[in-house]
């Protein structure tokens, strides 16, 4: 539910202006990075296929519907973003252990290996992006940034007439997912 103007006329305006640049900045910045991680695996993993490849981890096993529902995107997208990562060999298609006629999306041996090469690629990006701030600084904007990418999550859904995409998904996430800095 949008809050109302008074709401927003009583929060400071100026401060508003400058959340909303920041954030503006930081969308521009991680897309021209994509903050892909450093060395030669800079920018080697697209954005889809990192949440793509990171839920399968996370999540199992699960078929085409049940991950674009888990990503808060519809499962023609998923259809069209798993097709190179299958035919690349990081995401195989199997049968679902209970339905044979059913087919699953599971990460591949090589899918698994490729994803942490691009995730120590990532962490060091964040230690180089964060040098000189504290562990609880760290703590702190990975809570915030998650917060507010569930909040924007929930904002969308509402919009679209859907239940909020959970944490780990387009929109928001926990650590290690499209909200972390990783991502």
């Amino acid at each position: 539910m949008p809050p109302s103007q008074d709401m927003t006329t009583a929060l400071d305006p100026g401060l508003l202006d400058a959340l909303q640049h920041q954030v503006a900045v930081f969308a521009r910045r991680a897309e021209q990075t994509r903050l892909g991680g450093t060395g030669q695996l800079r920018n080697s993993m697209d954005r889809a296929a990192y949440l793509l490849l990171n839920r399968l981890d996370q999540e199992g096993p699960m078929g085409v519907k049940a991950l674009a529902a888990g990503m808060g995107i519809d499962s023609s997208t998923v259809t069209r973003q798993v097709a190179p990562l299958v035919d690349t060999g990081l995401v195989k298609r199997t049968s679902h252990p209970e339905d044979g006629r059913a087919v699953v999306l599971q990460l591949s041996p090589r899918g698994l290996a490729r994803l942490e090469e691009v995730r120590a690629s990532r962490r060091q990006l964040m230690v180089e992006v964060t040098e000189g701030w504290t562990p609880d600084e760290r703590e702190a904007f990975c809570t915030l940034l998650t917060r507010f990418n569930t909040a924007l999550s929930a904002r969308q859904s509402a919009h679209a007439g859907q239940l909020p995409a959970e944490p780990g998904t387009a929109g928001g996430t926990a650590p290690g997912s499209e909200s972390a800095p990783a991502s």
